[in-house]
């Protein structure tokens, strides 16, 4: 029986009429670092199971950790960027638990002296307000390997014939971010999860210190989610959706489990303190595993690591290193562009923006890279059911195209369908057209005209409405000839010689 058969659910606004939303996000990223946490295994993603592993990430007796500096600097400057306060002197702890996919059978994080605390992150909702999500804490940990259940219908351990396990990914550098109680929200709970994660993703992004692919586990959001009822002082209990791996997934994943223990709480029962796992099919969650404590791990002090004591001047230096924070290069943008404030909204929730901007940075005008990304190209990338950033075209062959378009190389149709080449793997917009001549622009005038002709005896009645002044029935000639030249004409050059033999 799936979860969506099983579990009861109340109307979203009965939920809002009987309960408060509390929230906590939780957010997993793994850094891009070349080497591991601890280890000098190298980090690729997708490499042959069990070839990127040593005695240290394996757990192996004897073997000792080294903490890994590039991913020490990436934490402070996620922290700094989430304006967090740095922690001068912290150690390392072992978190103790046992799963397959965890070597050691503990992992190495960081448990009461995270290195950054007590920040924030200014996120903007779909209407323009701005809500401030705190941030409680971000600190360094090592991620799991990876465990494969084959032979069952979901890839999850039930009904699994048995489990492969990868251990490539155990010691891959991580930063967890867990913001602190999200309250006040309201009905508008489940956008500002999708918002926040939205924004958290973008800025990480900008600091080049993940490729934040949610797809592919590099960004991992755990979604907690207790109600209160209306009044109430003391937070209900909480459940944590784990692993949401989609921004709009994230909201889908709230808006459930509030309405989920709803129906609970509604019928008199309890909510049970549990990991549950979101359905991407039909946006339900289901039951995992009963919720440790703190006490349940059994923290102590890693005894084989130094602590991290980072200097202030060190502090400093990598702040100096921060770049041009998502929200005011977008303030920016928008001023030079001279956009709305809807526009803006539109072009960064569609996930437009930062294709948009590359395009221009590759040469293309802002008005041409607006309109290829948030017409044709999101087009497409809604056929295919994937986001814009996911589309296999890059910014600088969108601009490319652009180029082609402008020097009179390709006409916007036949650039459409040098995209859908780019799109289907086929290479480069010049690759392209060096494979496919019939797509470039007809410049040949004797052979336009001759078509010209052609449509114009074809077209009497047409031929006089042009000749006694009526400039518009043109449009229908120059049709013609498009047609008879596969599309490969210049429109522009067409009209003008139909003009000329009408005049």
């Amino acid at each position: 029986m799936t979860a969506a058969m099983s579990d009861d659910l109340l109307a979203y606004d009965e939920v809002l009429a009987k309960f408060e939303p509390v929230m906590g996000m939780e957010v997993h990223v793994e850094l891009h670092t070349a080497t591991k946490m601890f280890c000098p295994c190298p980090t690729t993603f997708g490499a042959e199971p069990n070839t990127q592993v040593c005695p240290v990430c394996l757990g192996l007796p004897g073997s000792l950790p080294v903490v890994n500096q590039a991913a020490v600097e990436s934490a402070i400057r996620i922290g700094l960027a989430l304006n967090c306060s740095i922690t001068p002197w912290g150690r390392f702890a072992r978190k103790n638990y046992f799963y397959p996919d965890q070597p050691k059978n503990y992992q190495i994080s960081q448990y009461d002296e995270p290195i950054a605390t007590d920040g924030y992150l200014e996120v903007v909702l779909d209407d323009g307000t701005t809500w401030r999500v705190e941030v409680e804490r971000a600190h360094m940990e090592e991620d799991t390997g990876k465990s494969l259940h084959v032979g069952g219908a979901t890839g999850r351990i039930h009904g699994a014939s048995h489990s492969l396990l990868d251990y490539n990914r155990a010691g891959v550098p991580l930063i967890e971010i867990v913001t602190k109680p999200i309250v006040g929200a309201g009905e508008r709970a489940p956008e500002v999860a999708r918002a926040y994660v939205t924004a958290l993703r973008d800025l990480l992004e900008a600091l080049d210190v993940s490729d934040v692919r949610m797809d592919q586990g590099s960004m991992r959001c755990d979604a907690n989610v207790s109600l209160n009822p209306i009044g109430a002082a003391e937070f209900g209990t909480r459940t944590e959706t784990k692993n949401v791996n989609s921004l709009k997934s994230v909201e889908v994943a709230v808006r459930y489990e509030m309405r989920r223990q709803a129906a609970v709480l509604t019928a008199g029962g309890t909510v049970i303190q549990e990991t549950r796992h979101f359905q991407e099919a039909d946006g339900t969650t289901s039951p995992g595993r009963r919720k440790e404590t703190a006490e349940d791990y059994r923290y102590f002090p890693e005894p084989d690591l130094e602590p991290i004591a980072p200097s202030a001047e060190w502090i400093e230096d990598l702040r100096a290193t921060l770049p041009e924070l998502p929200w005011l290069r977008r303030a920016r943008i928008q001023a030079e562009w001279g956009i709305s404030d809807e526009e803006m909204r539109d072009l960064v929730n569609a996930g437009a923006l930062d294709l948009i901007i590359a395009t221009t940075e590759a040469g293309a005008p802002a008005s041409e890279s607006r309109s290829w990304w948030v017409a044709y190209l999101a087009q497409q990338a809604n056929t295919r059911g994937v986001e814009l950033v996911e589309l296999p075209i890059t910014p600088e062959q969108v601009a490319q195209v652009i180029a082609l378009v402008a020097d009179g190389t390709l006409t916007n149709k036949l650039a459409r369908k040098v995209v859908d080449y780019v799109l289907a793997g086929e290479g480069d917009p010049k690759q392209i057209l060096a494979a496919h001549p019939e797509l470039v622009v007809v410049r040949d005038d004797s052979l336009i005209k001759s078509e010209v002709e052609k449509a114009l005896a074809a077209n009497p009645d047409i031929a006089d409405k042009i000749r006694s002044g009526k400039v518009q029935a043109a449009g229908k000639i120059v049709g013609d000839v498009m047609k008879a030249t596969r599309g490969q004409a210049d429109p522009a050059l067409v009209k003008e010689l139909v003009l000329a033999a009408c005049s």
